[in-house]
């Protein structure tokens, strides 16, 4: 197990969390943990480019509530979902822990970056796939359609989220056209 963010004394600063994801050996799968609305979620490192510094960003008028805008990420445009209303949760206090993790979406042979906001990033964990139980199908706030399973880190669980579908390009277009012709 490898902390990134455990406590203020030992935080690892982005760029070393950056290094971190980067240098992983591929021994089994990894994962990044994070915490949203209180609750610990995990997703595959695969598809993480970096973690940055929670900034402000512009707001897009007629997008849904759980697009909180764009940002400037090094000359591109980047959409930045808030991920606790994406999943049907309030919006989180942004604190200096809240972060964006940048992710690489391919849908439909379209490939971008979006960036989605956590209240903060937990650790990087090595979960092996018999510490993983499949998606409760009742009692679940999420849709079982995001949830790729629940793994099992010392007796907690950690809700292991499928970031192609919670963040799906098509879905997140058709939202916004949806939502703009209001």
């Amino acid at each position: 197990m490898n902390d990134i963010a455990a406590t203020e004394e030992n935080m690892l600063t982005l760029a070393e969390t950056n290094e971190l994801i980067s240098e992983m050996d591929d021994t089994g799968t990894k994962y990044l943990t994070f915490k949203v609305g209180g609750e610990l979620f995990g997703t595959e490192i695969d598809n993480i480019n970096e973690i940055i510094e929670y900034s402000d960003m512009t707001r897009v008028p007629l997008t849904p509530p759980h697009i909180r805008g764009v940002s400037n990420l090094r000359g591109n445009v980047v959409p930045i979902i808030d991920l606790a209303v994406r999943l049907g949760k309030e919006a989180g206090e942004t604190t200096k822990r809240t972060c964006i993790i940048i992710v690489e979406m391919e849908d439909e042979g379209e490939t971008m970056d979006i960036g989605f906001v956590v209240d903060e990033v937990d650790e990087v964990l090595d979960i092996h796939e018999d510490a993983i139980e499949p998606a409760p199908q009742f009692g679940a706030e999420i849709s079982s359609d995001y949830i790729n399973g629940m793994g099992k880190i010392d007796g907690e669980f950690v809700i292991l989220l499928l970031l192609n579908e919670v963040l799906s390009i098509s879905g997140l277009s058709e939202l916004v056209s949806n939502d703009s012709s209001i």
